[in-house]
């Protein structure tokens, strides 16, 4: 079973070039499911219920979020209705929504988790406690289990797949925008990367107009950051899991553009 984990999509024309191209994509790599990481959809600034909409029209089995996922209330009701689409799970209670989902992949029970990590991020529970209570909590309820670590600290992301190799079977990092070339079958068969990168245009700084950050960086000062010009290149990683086993055979980075 081939699981395609897209990373940090920013701006609404990448969400338009994924309209166009995933379906595509996936029949030509063989790709039984797609998990992606939304929250900066809708122009940098969180994901509203029309991009995560969209997605889940163009190929995303489910959406995963992070820090800026709350951003935009009108996603709120989506959150609550929509198994699909997700914000971190270690986020207090009273929030809308839920941080994890089992889907249904052809036969297959996938638990899809999303936490957001804690190093230089918010002060939420514990992304490691957080998860533990959810494999206890749906045991005997799936045949393999994803985990999205949505953190700014490396070595947290290592941390949490070390910490769940064996028990997790597909563990990656999104936020900090840069694919990371680590990706590996850890030793218990969990397959790991610390971070799937970014999709969306890569002319600028980590999606944003070169300008808006340079200002940012230079003068201290608030600046409203736009997204950046350029050709969209949607940067992932593609786990080939054997069922069977319970494990992850090959781990492969991949990335695809708009021509």
């Amino acid at each position: 079973m081939n699981i395609l984990a897209i990373g940090d999509i920013v701006g609404e024309r990448t969400v338009e070039y994924l309209r166009g191209t995933l379906w595509d994509y996936r029949r030509q790599n063989n790709i039984s499911m797609v998990i992606a990481n939304g929250e900066n959809a809708s122009e940098i600034s969180g994901i509203d219920a029309r991009m995560a909409k969209t997605l889940l029209d163009s190929g995303v089995d489910v959406i995963t979020g992070g820090n800026h996922t709350l951003r935009r209330r009108d996603l709120y009701p989506l959150l609550e209705s929509s198994a699909n689409v997700l914000r971190p799970a270690n986020y207090p209670p009273a929030v809308p929504g839920g941080g994890y989902t089992l889907a249904d992949i052809d036969g297959v029970r996938v638990l899809v988790i999303n936490v957001l990590g804690t190093v230089d991020m918010e002060p939420l529970d514990s992304p490691f406690s957080c998860v533990e209570k959810i494999l206890e909590r749906e045991n005997g309820r799936y045949d393999i289990s994803v985990l999205d670590v949505h953190a700014e600290a490396t070595s947290e992301k290592l941390a949490m797949g070390r910490y769940f190799d064996g028990r997790i079977n597909i563990v990656f990092g999104t936020h900090t925008h840069i694919q990371t070339a680590d990706e590996t079958v850890l030793a218990g068969g969990t397959g790991y990367i610390t971070d799937l990168g970014m999709s969306g245009p890569q002319n600028g700084i980590l999606g944003v107009k070169t300008e808006c950050a340079l200002k940012k960086f230079l003068t201290k000062m608030p600046v409203k950051f736009e997204v950046a010009d350029g050709k969209i290149e949607i940067f992932g990683a593609i786990f080939n899991v054997d069922i069977g086993q319970r494990r992850v055979n090959t781990v492969r980075r991949v990335t695809f553009q708009a021509q």
